[in-house]
């Protein structure tokens, strides 16, 4: 059975304890990762920065291979079927377009 004693030392040494640590905290720093970069401008990077980047950063995005249109378009009904990415069925063509363009086979050499 702890005495009065015990109590109010294991008090006093756990107050010293989170005193220490808030101090510590205080000073510790922590960096923020460097910005993402954004997707490629053009017509559709705004609903694919609506669609695509709740789940995935822009380099998630520009660092895929350069898939076909074709592929792309399973990619895009995969993460929407089978993943459940809330894209609108009528959104769909509108993101393959864009991924296509500046992101797939089509891209290459711009």
């Amino acid at each position: 059975m702890k005495t009065i004693f015990q109590s109010k030392h294991l008090s006093a040494a756990m107050a010293l304890a989170c005193g220490i640590l808030f101090v510590k905290a205080a000073e510790m720093r922590f960096p923020l990762p460097p910005e993402t970069p954004k997707l490629k401008p053009g017509s559709g990077s705004g609903l694919v920065t609506a669609q695509c980047l709740l789940c995935h950063s822009a380099d998630y995005v520009s660092t895929q291979p350069k898939l076909s249109r074709a592929a792309w378009q399973a990619v895009v009904l995969k993460m929407q079927q089978k993943y459940g990415a809330p894209i609108q069925t009528n959104a769909v063509d509108a993101l393959v377009e864009y991924l296509a363009k500046n992101y797939g086979a089509e891209s290459v050499g711009k």
